[in-house]
């Protein structure tokens, strides 16, 4: 009897698979043809597009262990569901990838609910601790606290990079245990193999990256060991040119992991994709300077009826910039996001 309702489930979560991957692939992503390169789509997606955040409620929601959050909300029409968006490594609700999202969702009139992780994007939060690829405690409390506040309303998450290894893994960490009102789940251009996607950017072209974020980071852990003396190395710190050293020295010494080969292997959302049981549109690019092509889950994906793979070619690292007609740009990262929950929601 339980073997026929578990078969039951997954066929009909197959069929809605099917007819979902069917309305997702009649807007295949097409980008200019000067907009191939990946740098260019992963820079572009910034410098290219100038839009202004909508106007939204700001505010901290005060966290249990004795910290806070800083959340921006933006309530659209009370019958139609949340979306709780998460950013990716030291992004903020200002993010260009975050204001388009929230646009696309207040054109067709659902709500979003935007988390900035600790430190980011205001003062520096008081904790003995910052944020991660794997801390998922503050996307549970988001998700609970919501649920409290919006109880009828159906919720689906989005996390871009960081944000969506963080999403990723609390979902397969999870697995069948997830709050009834996470109907759904994008996870954007996320490392799938955070100790392959480390390495890459150590030593490749992509360093450009890793030192305009390094100049981000360090001085956020000089100011946490100004908060907590003796936590950090500072030296050590102010010494790292790679990720691989600031998430040994900085990362997993405030975090309790060994090193950062501990970290990577620990947090990386790949290993517990197939634990997931909500519809999860997993939307990267194949020429990611960030993450390498070879580590997208394609089996796993393929294999999985609550995984929908969206892995194009061409698009960087969050950017997806399309062709829209004869000179214009649209995003398709966030059109085939709102596609998608769209779809899920009209399947409930």
């Amino acid at each position: 009897m339980i073997q026929s309702i578990e078969d039951e489930i997954l066929e009909s979560e197959l069929m809605k698979k099917s007819a979902i991957m069917d309305a997702l692939e009649a807007h295949p992503f097409e980008p200019p043809f000067w907009l191939r390169n990946a740098h260019l789509q992963t820079v572009g997606a910034r410098y290219l597009r100038r839009i202004k955040l909508l106007q939204m409620e700001t505010e901290r929601w005060d966290t249990p262990d004795d910290d806070f959050v800083q959340v921006h909300r933006r309530m659209g029409d009370p019958d139609k569901p949340i979306v709780l968006m998460l950013h990716g490594l030291e992004g903020c609700v200002e993010s260009t990838y975050m204001i388009g999202l929230i646009q696309e969702l207040d054109r067709i009139g659902w709500s979003a609910i935007a988390m900035d992780f600790r430190s980011c994007g205001g003062p520096m939060n008081r904790a003995k601790r910052l944020y991660h690829s794997g801390e998922t405690t503050d996307a549970e409390f988001m998700v609970r606290r919501i649920g409290e506040l919006y109880a009828d309303s159906p919720l689906y998450m989005t996390g871009y990079s960081l944000g969506g290894n963080v999403i990723g893994k609390w979902l397969g960490d999870l697995g069948e245990k997830v709050p009834e009102n996470v109907k759904g789940a994008a996870i954007v251009s996320a490392p799938y193999d955070l100790v392959a996607s480390g390495k890459h950017m150590d030593s490749t072209f992509s360093r450009l990256y890793v030192l305009h974020f390094l100049r981000m980071l360090v001085p956020k852990a000089v100011e946490k060991e100004a908060q907590y003396p003796g936590t950090l190395d500072l030296e050590k710190i102010k010494k790292s040119r790679t990720f691989a050293d600031f998430d040994t020295h900085g990362t997993a010494a405030l975090h309790g992991f060994e090193d950062s080969h501990d970290y990577y292997t620990k947090v990386a959302c790949g290993k517990v994709l197939h634990n997931i049981r909500q519809p999860t549109m997993l939307l990267s690019a194949k020429d990611d300077p960030f993450n390498p092509g070879e580590t997208l889950p394609y089996e796993i994906a393929e294999k999985s009826p609550w995984l929908y793979p969206q892995f194009v070619p061409h698009g960087g690292h969050v950017g997806f910039i399309r062709r829209q007609g004869l000179a214009g740009l649209g995003y398709w990262a966030e059109e085939q996001i709102a596609r998608f929950f769209q779809e899920c929601h009209r399947m409930l």
